[in-house]
């Protein structure tokens, strides 16, 4: 039975349209996948879905009574309030009924006058039953209605507002990049979630493995159409290419055509003495079909400045230590990074995955131990926060940093053409960043990052906002890259598919080392009986861990000490500093005046950044320990 229907819809935000003449049908129960490229209009399809948008042409239908929610990309600037009030604000008015009396009848002392005129209000709408939904929506996804929203953390945030987008039991819901911020046990959570929800289901992933586990069909938009396959991601990528390949020859096979005719009518008197005026009419129709072929979008074509070789050893770690708050990130660390190891750091967000990349690069100073950096190192840095672009600049600017060529792969090249290759044309490659999306703003990234000779290559959360088949590219780039590799990601396929060993972030201090990928990772761990997602690691050869690196069972629920207790209240407010903090401090450093400051001063403003970020990494560590302790 089709819930929502799309009939030749045209939908167009200037220039060429952003969907022509898109039919697509939504059946009960079905899990649909859609994919393209960056700016291909993905998320405008979502919301002609839900009706946030109206089609310029054609229809959009829904079958009466039908249900449908959206889950944003980003945290709505309107979200406030207890986790309840967000959740409950999928019911619309109703629900900020429910909040109410939710509040007043938690009060003390109680407002009976209000809180009696809030409870007519609602059992007047017949509203009760809605409650006990949002009681049991909250059970469901494992969330605490009392807590402030505010400070939630960013993967936390994404499942309270997964709950509101189902308070409402929806017969469509629709999710645009859910796994955004989440670290894998969160990503792993919701793919399980989903598996097991009997609504209709549409959804925007760059992640491969999330796809491939939910997908029931693939919907790709490619220059404004729509295609339907199958939900086999092997057999649609095959599929695709064939389709693509057939395309590219029909395309030449029609230009060498066009090409005799035009080489025809430029014999001018020869050709109208045939008085052929059906061949000439041809001839017109050929060339408004040609002018109006959507070209297929180009492909990003990455290359990296080469860096002189390192010495063999980059990294060696001793005894490595560091703690905030008598609470241990990095406790005993002994560890050798070798010229042309690549590892993945892997851990739950806040266990500190970019501190201990701080401590290993020396740009934060350990409590114990102590870190050598080998010979002639030439360090790019990918930044998940994407400090290192000046928003004053263009893209333009921020690449060429006052050059007109780079030297890529041993040759010169003019900054415009290798800006292109990252699929910026140069009036976008001009433009203020201010202008560019996610996507184009981590592209920028990595054309800046490629264009410094490295030999030691470091990149936390690279993946976000990348379109697939610039995500393949990228592995295929790192495959080949000659240097080292230190790797923060939560995309298990992208782990897999490029490092040869993982640091894992185990609780306590705790690094786990592990030969292979996030998948190699999952099967060298042994299951604790108690909790099945605790592991004790097991060597290379398969044998048991050494007792250092096995990962104990999580203690049992006690209730607190008072010291504890009072720690756990106060330090929500503690994050919350810390986070403004941050915030200002990075604010700071996209000053265009930061950088000509004298050195000093901006080496010591970077590191109280990096202090400020180990700080908070270690407070999001004690409150996950302090709140998991209770029961």
């Amino acid at each position: 039975m089709s819930l929502i229907n799309l009939i030749d819809v045209d939908y167009s935000v200037g220039g060429p349209l952003l969907l022509e003449r898109v039919d697509l049908s939504i059946e009960a129960g079905e899990r649909i996948a859609l994919i393209g490229r960056n700016g291909a209009g993905k998320s405008t399809l979502l919301r002609l879905i839900d009706g946030a948008l109206q089609p310029d042409d054609g229809e959009v239908r829904r079958s009466e009574g039908v249900r449908v929610a959206r889950l944003e990309q980003e945290v709505p600037a309107g979200a406030e309030g207890d986790v309840w009030d967000v959740v409950a604000a999928g019911l619309g008015e109703l629900g900020a009924w429910l909040a109410e009396f939710h509040h007043l009848s938690h009060a003390d002392p109680v407002d009976t006058e209000a809180l009696a005129r809030v409870q007519a209000r609602i059992e007047a709408a017949d509203g009760w039953a809605l409650d006990q939904r949002v009681t049991e929506t909250l059970e469901r996804l494992e969330l605490d209605g009392d807590a402030v929203f505010a400070r939630l953390s960013g993967g936390m945030k994404r499942r309270v507002l997964l709950a509101r987008a189902l308070v409402s039991s929806p017969d469509v819901l629709l999710l645009d990049e859910p796994t955004n911020h989440l670290d894998i046990e969160a990503i792993d959570w919701l793919e399980g979630f989903l598996k097991n929800w009997p609504g209709a289901l549409v959804f925007i992933t760059h992640d491969r493995r999330f796809l491939r586990a939910l997908a029931t069909r693939i919907v790709e938009i490619d220059r404004g159409a729509l295609t339907s396959w199958p939900g086999d991601w092997n057999n649609y990528l095959r599929r695709r290419e064939e389709r693509l390949n057939a395309e590219a020859q029909e395309n030449a096979r029609f230009d060498k055509l066009l090409a005799q005719e035009e080489a025809w009518i430029r014999q001018g008197i020869k050709a109208r003495r045939t008085r052929d005026e059906g061949r000439v009419r041809r001839l017109k129709q050929m060339r408004v079909e040609r002018a109006g072929r959507r070209e297929l979008q180009g492909s990003v074509k990455m290359s990296m400045a080469q860096g002189e070789s390192s010495g063999r050893k980059v990294i060696e770690a001793r005894g490595l230590g560091f703690a905030f708050a008598e609470r241990p990130l990095v406790q005993g660390l002994d560890t050798a990074v070798m010229r042309g190891d690549r590892i993945g750091l892997i851990g739950p967000n806040g266990s500190g995955k970019t501190t201990l990349l701080k401590l290993l690069l020396g740009q934060l100073e350990p409590a114990r131990g102590e870190v050598r950096l080998g010979s002639n190192l030439q360090v790019a840095y990918f930044d998940q926060y994407r400090a290192t672009l000046r928003e004053d600049w263009s893209a333009l600017e921020n690449v060429a940093e006052g050059r007109d060529h780079v030297e890529i792969g041993g040759k010169s090249k003019h900054v415009i053409g290798y800006l292109q290759d990252f699929l910026f044309t140069p009036e976008r490659a001009r433009a203020p960043i201010t202008r560019l999306s996610g996507g184009e703003r981590n592209r920028l990234l990595l054309a800046k990052l490629f264009a410094q000779p490295s030999n030691l290559l470091v990149m936390d959360e690279p993946t976000n906002d990348l379109d697939v088949e610039t995500l393949e590219l990228l592995e295929e780039l790192l495959a080949d890259y000659p240097g080292t590799l230190l790797l923060v990601s939560h995309d298990r396929d992208f782990l897999d598919n490029v490092v040869t060993s993982t640091l894992v972030m185990e609780g306590e201090g705790r690094v786990g080392e592990y030969v292979g990928g996030y998948s190699d990772w999952l099967r060298q761990r042994r299951p604790s009986p108690t909790h099945p997602r605790t592991a004790e690691p097991a060597d290379a050869t398969g044998g048991a861990a050494k007792p250092a690196a096995a990962t104990p069972a999580p203690p049992a629920r006690r209730k607190l000490s008072y010291k504890d207790a009072r720690e756990l209240e106060q330090l929500p407010a503690r994050i919350e500093q810390l986070e403004t903090r941050l915030a200002e401090l990075s604010e700071a450093m996209n000053d265009p005046a930061f950088f000509q400051r004298d050195q000093a001063r901006v080496a010591e403003h970077t590191d109280e950044v990096a202090r400020t970020q180990a700080e908070l990494d270690a407070a999001y560590a004690r409150w996950g320990e302090l709140e998991g302790a209770t029961g």
